[in-house]
């Protein structure tokens, strides 16, 4: 996985701070792939609640401006399960924790 601790702590407190303690986080894309070099942070932040989309867009924000890179995010509403892209992204994701 092509993240530093840092930037590990950093996504993870930005989405407890805008998703909730109880959302997932998952990585998925070339930052999954450690002979890789460059490319986006691709997220997979899975809520047991909806999640309103002016914190979606506040969290997105967040963490381009910390991690100095694009970020891509896809919201999972665990009450409305999850689209196509969704399930292959959560099936080659890696998994980063629970935001608590």
């Amino acid at each position: 996985m092509r993240l530093t601790p840092d930037q590990h702590e950093t996504i993870m407190r930005a989405v407890r701070d805008h998703a909730g303690e109880d959302a997932a986080v998952f990585l998925y894309g070339s930052r999954t792939q450690d002979d890789r070099r460059g490319g986006d942070v691709d997220l997979l932040v899975q809520s047991p609640h909806a999640i309103d989309p002016m914190r979606q867009a506040a969290l997105h924000a967040r963490l381009e401006e910390a991690l100095l890179l694009p970020v891509d995010i896809s919201f999972i509403d665990a009450r409305r399960g999850m689209t196509r892209f969704q399930k292959l992204a959560v099936a080659r994701a890696l998994p980063l924790g629970v935001a608590r």
